[in-house]
C-alpha cells in the first residue's frame, strides 16, 4: 500500500512515522511535509489546500489511500475533490467537516442527536453577545465560530475581555458562539470513523494554555500524554455509545455521512461528561502521544475506515487491525514553540540536539514548525512557525515517560523558545496521593517516638548503624530509608495536618516530597563511623540552605523548611528527585585521592595533567572528575567522563560537567572573597520528574561535602589544614587510631570529635558571616515550586 500523507505539522509527522511501522505500507509520501518528515519520507511542495494539486500529485505518485491531516484542506473540499475520481481518502467532505468548521453547526447537530454538551447560544449582533454572557454568567466561554487553528476560544473570568472576543470576531465577519463553562478536567478521544461505524482510540489529555497552571492565551496544544489512569473503566466505549454513533446517525441522516476521524472534546462533569467540542481531523499534540502508543497497523486501520469496512474487519479480527492492539507504556508529549508564540513568532532560528534527545530511551523528537536551512545555514534545521518540536517519550509509567520527556527537552537548543514544565504534573501528584493513602493504610511499622528522645530516653539501637540510635519517628512522615548521614521520610496520609505547616495544597505538595534529616553520623573512607560529631546535622542543614540561596539562579531541589519542631533546623522538604548515578566532583586544587592518581598515573579520572604539580597545587583549569556512587559499605568508584557519558549518555553528561564546573566557579569567588579557597566539590544531581529539570540535590558545598581551606595560610607543597572531616581522615590514618584500614574503623576519642565539630561551626560562621548555635535562629525557605 502506497499513503499520501496531506500536512506539514507534529500530527503528520507523528502519522508518517506510525504509517511506517505498518508492513502492509510499502511506501508513504507527504505534501508539503517538514524538516522532520523529508528525513525519512519523500515529500512534494503542493498547496494541500488546493484540491485540484493534490489530486495531481496523488495521481502522479499512484497512492492507494491518502490522509488528509490538517482541517483546513477538509473545509475547502479536498476529500471530495478525491472521493470523486474514486481515489480511496481519510478524512470528510467538506460538508461533514462543518462539524468543525463552525461551532454553531456542530450545536445543531448535537441537538438533534441528543448529545450531551453545554448549553449555547450563536450570536450575531453586539446585544446578542451581552445578553448571553448575562444568561451564563462567568467563567465566560467565547467560540469564534470559524476556524482559529486551536486559539479561537477564550474561557475567562473578566467579563470584558470575553465581550472584547466577541466583538473582535464579530467585526472580523465571523459569528460567535457563547456557551455554557463546563467545569471538570478534559479529556480528547479520536473516534475512527467509516460512515456507520466507530472505532475508539485511546483517550489523552493536552494543554492548551501557553503558561504553567493553565495560565496565558490558548495556543494549539502545549503537551499531551496518555492513557489516563484517572479516567473510569469504559470510558472510551460510553463516548461511543453516546456521542460518536447518535453524531454518525445524524450525518448520515442529512445525506452527509461521516468518514475520517472524530476528535472529540470532552469535559467529564458532576453531571456526566459532555462534549465541549468537534475537531473532524486527529488533534495535535494529542496525536504524538497516542500513535505512539499504537500497535495495530494504522495504515490498514484508516484504509477500512475509508472504505467502510470497519464491521468487516471486526468481525474478521485475526488477520486485520481490529481489535486495537496498545503498548502497556505511558506517553508524554512535550512541546517546544518559539519566542512569541502564540502571537507574533521568530522564525529562522537553528534547532540543535534533535539527535542526542533522540538518542534517550524511550525517546523520539517529532517535528512541526521546521525547515531546511539555505546558503549558509545549508543542512540546518532551523524554526519556521510557532510550535516547533514535540518531544515524545515512552516510559514503563507516567512518571518516567514524563521524565525522560523533559530530559529529552532539556537536551534541545532554540533561542527563545519555551515550553510548559508541568505537563501530566496533576495526574503524576494525583498518582502519588493515592499510592500514598494506600501505604498509610497499611499498619505502620513500630518505631520509637521522637517525644521520648526529648525526655532523656535513648531510642533503640539503628538496625543498619550499630551504636547509632533509630530514625525518630516524625508526625505525619514515614521513615522510608537511611543514608549514610541522612534520614529519608515520605508523607503519611494525614499530609500537614500532624506537623501544623501550611503550603498550599497540601495534597499535591507533600505527595511529590520527600523529608530529609541531616544526622550527626559521619562516614570517612566509605565507612560510617561508630562516633557522632555533635550539632553535624544541624551546621551542614544550614550551610546548604545559605548556598542554595547564593546559587539561586541553578534549580535545586529544596521546598520548605516547615518540618517537625523536634528536626528543625536540621530538616528539610524536598522534592522527590530520580538522582543520577553518579558523583559530579569538580576539582580546583591537587589534593586527597586526586594527588594520589596523579602521582600515580599523571592524571585524575583519564583527565591528564601538566608535570610538576604538588599537593596543593592550583590547577589551570578546574576539572571534572566523576565517581560512580556505591552502596553503603562499598568504595565509590572513580570513573572518565567517557565511562560516564556510556553509561547516562554524552548529552546528560555534558550538561551535568557544564553544570558543575559552572557552580564550583561561583562558590570558588564567593569563598575567596571570605578568604577560603574551595580545593573541590562533590555534587549530586537528579531529575525533577514533575518539571523534568536537572536539578541541584543533596546536600551542597558543606565540609562533608567539599575541602575548604584557609586562604591566609594555604601553601602548596604541604598537607593544607581543612574546614572539614580532615582532622577525622588523619586520625584515622595515624597510629593513635590503631587502624590499618581493615574491617571497621574505630571510634573517635574527644581530641577528635571536639575539634573537628569547631572546624565544622568555623566553616559555617566564616562563610555566612553568621554566627551559629544549635538552638538557632534558623534560616527559613517557604515552600516554592
Amino acid at each position: 500500500m502506497k499513503i499520501l500523507v496531506i500536512g506539514s505539522g507534529g500530527r503528520e509527522h507523528a502519522i508518517v512515522r506510525t504509517l511506517l511501522r505498518d508492513p502492509a505500507v510499502r511506501e508513504v509520501h507527504a505534501a508539503p511535509g517538514n524538516a522532520g518528515i523529508s528525513r525519512e519520507v519523500p515529500v512534494h511542495p503542493v498547496d494541500p489546500q488546493d484540491p485540484a494539486a493534490v489530486l495531481a500529485l496523488t495521481r502522479t505518485i499512484g497512492a492507494d489511500l491518502v490522509v488528509v491531516g490538517p482541517e483546513a484542506p477538509l473545509v475547502v473540499g479536498v476529500a471530495d475533490a478525491l472521493r470523486a475520481e474514486g481515489i480511496d481518502v481519510f478524512g470528510p467532505s467538506a460538508e461533514a467537516a462543518r462539524l468543525e468548521g463552525s461551532k454553531a453547526f456542530a450545536k445543531e447537530v448535537m441537538d438533534k442527536a441528543g448529545v450531551p454538551t453545554a448549553q449555547a447560544r450563536t450570536c450575531t449582533t453586539e446585544q446578542q453577545v451581552q445578553d448571553a454572557l448575562d444568561a451564563f454568567g462567568a467563567p465566560h466561554v467565547v467560540k469564534d465560530d470559524g476556524l482559529a487553528a486551536g486559539k479561537g476560544v477564550v474561557v475567562t473570568e473578566d467579563r470584558q475581555a470575553a465581550a472584547a472576543h466577541a466583538l473582535a470576531c464579530l467585526e472580523a465577519g465571523s459569528t460567535v458562539v457563547i456557551e455554557q463553562f463546563l467545569d471538570g478536567p478534559e479529556v480528547s478521544l479520536f473516534v475512527i470513523c467509516d460512515g456507520t461505524e466507530a472505532v475508539a482510540l485511546t483517550p489523552a489529555q493536552d494543554f492548551k494554555r501557553i503558561f504553567d497552571g493553565d495560565e496565558g492565551p490558548n495556543t494549539g496544544g502545549m503537551g499531551a500524554y496518555t492513557p489516563l489512569p484517572w479516567l473510569p473503566a469504559g470510558f472510551a466505549d460510553e463516548v461511543v455509545a453516546t456521542v460518536a454513533r447518535p453524531v454518525l446517525e445524524e450525518m448520515a441522516r442529512r445525506g452527509t455521512p461521516f468518514n475520517g476521524v472524530l476528535f472529540c472534546g470532552l469535559a467529564v462533569t458532576s453531571e456526566g461528561l459532555k462534549v465541549i467540542e468537534f475537531n473532524v481531523r486527529f488533534g495535535d499534540p494529542e496525536t504524538q502521544s497516542v500513535l505512539a502508543r499504537l500497535v495495530s497497523p494504522l495504515g490498514q486501520l484508516l484504509k477500512a475506515a475509508a472504505q467502510g469496512r470497519l464491521a468487516q474487519e471486526q468481525a474478521s479480527p485475526d488477520d486485520g487491525p481490529l481489535p486495537l492492539r496498545w503498548s502497556p507504556s505511558s506517553s508524554v508529549n512535550v512541546v517546544v514553540a518559539s519566542a512569541g508564540y502564540p502571537g507574533t513568532v521568530r522564525t529562522g532560528d537553528p534547532i540543535t540536539g534533535i539527535e542526542e534527545a533522540e538518542a534517550l530511551e524511550g525517546v523520539e523528537v517529532i517535528h512541526a514548525g521546521t525547515a531546511h536551512g539555505t546558503g549558509a545555514q545549508d543542512g540546518a534545521v532551523l524554526s519556521s512557525g510557532g510550535r516547533v518540536l514535540s518531544v515524545v517519550a515512552l516510559g514503563d509509567d507516567l512518571a518516567q515517560a514524563r521524565a525522560r520527556a523533559y530530559q529529552g527537552v532539556e537536551l534541545i537548543r532554540l533561542e527563545g523558545s519555551q515550553h510548559r514544565t508541568d505537563i501530566a504534573e496533576g495526574a503524576l501528584r494525583a498518582q502519588a496521593r493515592a499510592q500514598a493513602e494506600d501505604e498509610a493504610a497499611a499498619p505502620a511499622p513500630a518505631v520509637p517516638t521522637a517525644a521520648a528522645a526529648a525526655q532523656g530516653e535513648r531510642r533503640p539501637e539503628h538496625p543498619e548503624f550499630p551504636g547509632h540510635p533509630a530514625p525518630p519517628e516524625l508526625p505525619g512522615w514515614r521513615h522510608m530509608y537511611s543514608g549514610k548521614v541522612r534520614e529519608l521520610y515520605v508523607p503519611e496520609d494525614e499530609h500537614m495536618a500532624a506537623t501544623g505547616a501550611s503550603v498550599g495544597d497540601d495534597a499535591e505538595y507533600r505527595a511529590g516530597s520527600v523529608l530529609v534529616l541531616a544526622t550527626d553520623r559521619i562516614s570517612a573512607f566509605d565507612q560510617v563511623l561508630p562516633t557522632e560529631i555533635p550539632d553535624k546535622g544541624v551546621v551542614l542543614t544550614q550551610l546548604s540552605l545559605w548556598w542554595f540561596e547564593q546559587l539561586s539562579e541553578v534549580p535545586n531541589h529544596l521546598w520548605s523548611t516547615d518540618v517537625p519542631e523536634e528536626v528543625r533546623g536540621r530538616a528539610v522538604i524536598c522534592k522527590n528527585l530520580s538522582m543520577f548515578p553518579v558523583e559530579c566532583i569538580v576539582r580546583g586544587y591537587l589534593t586527597g585521592s586526586g594527588l594520589k592518581d596523579y602521582r600515580r598515573d599523571g592524571e585524575i579520572c583519564g583527565v591528564a595533567l601538566p608535570e610538576g604539580l604538588e599537593d596543593g597545587s592550583r590547577l589551570e583549569e578546574p576539572i571534572f572528575t566523576p565517581t560512580g556512587k556505591a552502596e553503603v559499605g562499598e568504595h565509590d568508584l572513580p570513573i572518565t567522563f567517557e565511562e560516564m557519558s556510556e553509561g547516562m549518555g554524552t548529552a546528560v553528561s555534558e550538561r551535568l560537567r557544564e553544570l558543575s564546573l559552572q557552580i564550583y566557579a561561583r562558590a570558588e569567588a564567593i569563598a575567596r572573597k571570605r578568604g577560603i579557597i574551595l580545593a573541590d566539590t562533590k555534587l549530586e544531581f537528579g531529575l525533577d520528574s514533575y518539571r523534568g529539570a536537572i536539578t541541584l540535590g543533596d546536600e551542597v558545598l558543606t565540609p562533608d561535602s567539599s575541602r575548604f581551606w584557609d586562604a591566609e595560610t594555604w601553601q602548596p607543597g604541604r598537607s593544607q589544614p581543612s574546614f572539614d572531616k580532615q582532622y577525622v581522615r588523619d586520625w584515622l590514618h595515624s597510629e593513635a587510631s590503631g587502624w590499618n584500614g581493615e574491617g571497621l574503623a574505630p571510634a573517635l576519642p574527644a581530641d577528635v570529635v571536639e575539634p573537628t565539630r569547631a572546624r565544622y561551626i568555623e566553616a559555617f560562621e566564616r562563610l555566612t558571616g553568621r554566627s551559629f548555635s544549635p538552638q538557632g535562629p534558623f534560616l527559613e525557605v517557604d515552600a516554592v515550586d
